[in-house]
């Protein structure tokens, strides 16, 4: 099974939740979610610059033809490292992210990988409290990681 995603794939069926490569006709529909998902967003070339490294990858979730979601990543040799994540606000707490973090979980396992590992936000109980749930522990602390607000960021990973 290829990192790259062909064609859409389903993730959960209950909601036929799907999850497929983006592409630059994408970009509009990520920023909306970026700018309303994160304190300090990334900004259009951020995501531009992404989709053209041969070792990341960004994948947007969609429910029917709507983006409810996207997910950036990067695989170097065995290790996934998850960038940047996020789920429009109107869409939260229906699921989403956790079935799409199990899906690269999944994804990992079947290619070998040795772990993924992301960085999160000290103060965001409900991303920590998610990542906890599928397996990720804190492995380590960044001090000052987050430019914005020079908040710390634990680092958690989920051995495969």
């Amino acid at each position: 099974m290829s990192w790259r995603l062909d064609e859409p794939r389903l993730v959960r069926e209950g909601d036929a939740l799907r999850v497929r490569e983006a592409g630059a006709d994408d970009l509009e529909a990520i920023l909306a979610i970026e700018e309303t998902a994160h304190p300090t967003p990334w900004i259009a070339e951020v995501f531009e610059r992404e989709m053209a490294l041969d070792w990341s990858y960004l994948w947007l979730f969609e429910r029917g033809n709507k983006a409810v979601g996207f997910l950036v990543f990067w695989v170097i040799h065995d290790e996934v490292h998850i960038l940047n994540v996020a789920v429009d606000p109107a869409c939260r707490r229906q699921g989403i992210a956790t079935a799409v973090l199990v899906y690269l979980v999944e994804i990992a396992e079947e290619h070998a990988s040795s772990f993924v590992t992301l960085e999160v936000r000290e103060h965001n109980q409900a991303a920590i409290a998610l990542y906890e749930s599928l397996g990720f522990e804190i492995i380590g602390k960044r001090e000052q990681y987050y430019a914005d607000t020079g908040e710390d960021a634990f680092i958690m990973s989920c051995i495969l």
